[in-house]
């Protein structure tokens, strides 16, 4: 463990409400869980979830104004809503206040709540942890994902940000771009990889995915059911040799 741990955990349980701070200590827990999971370090992924909400101590005029007082870039869509701005006050936080200098860590912070294009493995563990830690109650589909984040964390990704969006969209709330963006580039990342895949088991069997709709649709041909013609073979062979 880090040793700046334990004094983090006494500072924030002072600075934030009782609610922020036992997710706090579930997305810390679901961090290590999963870098457990992913082969990632640990004392990284456990300050990244101690220090992510750090800024939620400040009201929402607050945040904004000390983002502009650090010269820490906020836009058109963050101005509108500055509770968007945790994120970003939260990095600036972990780096200046608590003496957090990994650039992964400050990334992972930094777009915890939005995501964005080109994720580090830190910032995936982060940005799904957040979703799924053991307090959270709310959100759509916590079950499955849940389940997903230990399967494959990018497939995880994706379906907490479609989910997001889609809340968002129903609901009529304002929605960060850079969510948008991040959810379309996860899109890509996750379809890149089913190709990848279907063509590394397609060079191992010499069959692809067009032979095998081919295959089946002849097979419906000829007997009127997917069944081939080696089944019958074998069926009528059983039956003589009884």
């Amino acid at each position: 463990m880090d040793s700046r741990v334990p004094e983090i955990r006494k500072h924030l349980k002072k600075k934030l409400d009782a609610y922020r701070y036992e997710h706090t200590l579930g997305v810390e827990f679901t961090c290590q869980a999963l870098a457990m999971r992913y082969g990632y370090d640990l004392d990284k992924a456990d300050l990244a979830g101690l220090l992510h909400d750090s800024a939620k101590r400040f009201e929402d005029p607050v945040m904004l104004q000390k983002c502009l007082d650090r010269n820490i870039p906020v836009t058109a869509e963050e101005e509108r809503d500055p509770s968007l701005l945790h994120a970003k006050l939260g990095a600036w936080m972990a780096e200046h206040k608590y003496e957090v200098d990994d650039p992964e860590i400050l990334s992972a912070i930094t777009c915890h709540t939005t995501g964005k294009p080109g994720m580090s493995l830190l910032d995936k563990i982060l940005y799904v942890a957040d979703y799924i830690e053991p307090r959270r109650s709310k959100a759509a589909n916590l079950t499955a994902m849940r389940k997903l984040a230990f399967i494959d964390l990018d497939e995880a990704c994706l379906e907490i940000m479609e989910s997001i969006l889609a809340y968002l969209k129903s609901t009529g709330c304002q929605i960060d771009p850079m969510t948008e963006a991040a959810c379309e580039d996860m899109r890509r990342v996750v379809s890149e990889r089913k190709k990848e895949t279907d063509g590394e088991a397609s060079a191992v069997t010499g069959i692809t995915h067009q032979d095998k709709e081919e295959q089946s649709v002849e097979s419906v041909k000829r007997n009127g059911k997917t069944c081939s013609r080696g089944f019958g073979r074998e069926k009528r062979r059983r039956r003589k040799n009884y």
